[in-house]
């Protein structure tokens, strides 16, 4: 295994080990966007558009690139971004990347379209942050808040940008639906994915049984396998911001909202006392040839006010979290990489794209000539495409 990551030279290598590793549907889903991939490949080519601009012989003999975000102090102004049902993809992947994050100590959203209780992730990893995706009801939306409430979790996320469900045909073309339906299609693909099926599904059948989807809401929902269940991704076309507004004024913690691309939307969050917000377009997953996050990030900084402003999709380089900081970011965050590295090598994978991405960071601060990250600014960028 150490061989395998010392061959993962920056976070892009981990994808070719686990489209190996992965069984076919698993990798679509992971990998793919939504109907022709437009948004998908715009945001990950966002960042080449823009080029940097270095100032030499400056003492950047002490670098540092640690971030406060709500009160606490990270190592890096890079963070784990949610992404669902990641214990099918590596053995209980939300508790290897939280653990990885705390080990690490940078941030870390567990999903709610997670495989795992947030009870048991939050128990590893007592700083991490809970991304929600909010049910029909009122009621439970209550029961689903006082939940992550009890649980002591600092930072609640709410996603924002899932209203109706996506076209996602590339996960239909390669036959990923969950609940997963069994077939011979599917027992092939565990056949052909020993390492997989063995370290993954096998191992987690075995130490916790039949996996369910754990935090939805309030209560557990389907399982990850059925035949007649179906996963509900209906009834939030009617929710709107009277239900931000409720939930802000239900949580005592810490409240972010996820999947802001409008200034207008980053003056609502403002005027009803939202802590935080992410720039994202949920790496081009949910509407195609919508905007790349960096593109309107400027404008949403300028509206947001004393609001903390962080962003994903696409970022890949510690180039890229440079270019995000000096339009203004506080933080970045990253998916499919480390879901990749989780994939291919548990924690341990993990805690290696981390150390990756970081170090780039702080070499590339170096060779800016910005010795921490309050030393970058706009001057340091040129839009040049």
């Amino acid at each position: 295994m150490r061989k395998l990551l010392e061959r993962c030279l920056a976070l892009n290598d981990f994808e070719k080990y686990a489209v190996k590793r992965l069984p076919h549907p698993l990798y679509a889903y992971v990998s793919g966007g939504v109907e022709d991939n437009i948004a998908l490949h715009k945001t990950r080519n966002s960042y080449a558009r823009y080029s940097l601009i270095p100032e030499n012989m400056v003492d950047v003999s002490k670098r540092n690139t640690e971030v406060e975000l709500f009160g606490h102090r990270y190592a890096a102004p890079v963070g784990i971004a949610p992404m669902g049902i990641s214990a099918i993809t590596g053995f209980q992947g939300d508790i290897a990347l939280a653990r990885a994050a705390a080990q690490k100590n940078v941030p870390f959203i567990m999903s709610g379209s997670s495989l795992i209780r947030l009870e048991d992730v939050a128990a590893v990893n007592a700083n991490m942050w809970f991304q929600a995706y909010l049910p029909k009801t009122l009621q439970e939306i209550d029961a689903l808040v006082d939940r992550v409430q009890r649980a002591a979790i600092p930072v609640l996320v709410v996603t924002v940008d899932t209203p109706v469900k996506a076209n996602r045909e590339n996960n239909v073309r390669a036959g990923f639906a969950t609940p997963f339906r069994p077939s011979l299609s599917l027992a092939w693909q565990g056949v052909t994915h020993p390492r997989w099926f063995a370290g993954t599904l096998m191992r987690t059948l075995l130490t916790s049984g039949m996996p369910y989807f754990e935090n939805n809401q309030a209560l557990r929902g389907a399982p990850l396998f059925s035949n007649n269940a179906v996963r509900d991704f209906s009834g939030r076309s009617h929710l709107s911001w009277q239900h931000i507004e409720h939930i802000r004024q239900r949580w005592t913690g810490k409240m972010v909202i996820k999947g802001i691309l409008s200034r207008t939307d980053a003056q609502r969050c403002k005027a009803m006392g939202i802590d935080g917000i992410v720039v994202s377009n949920h790496g081009g997953r949910q509407l195609d040839t919508v905007i790349s996050p960096i593109h309107v990030l400027p404008e949403i900084v300028e509206a947001a006010g004393e609001m903390t402003v962080m962003i994903d999709s696409g970022i890949r380089r510690g180039t890229d979290v440079i270019k995000a900081l000096a339009l203004g970011a506080t933080s970045c965050f990253i998916g499919r990489p480390f879901n990749y590295a989780c994939a291919v090598a548990g924690t341990a994978g993990v805690e290696w794209a981390i150390d990756l991405i970081v170090n780039e960071v702080s070499r590339d601060l170096g060779m800016l000539g910005a010795p921490t990250l309050a030393d970058i600014h706009l001057h340091h960028l040129r839009l040049t495409e």
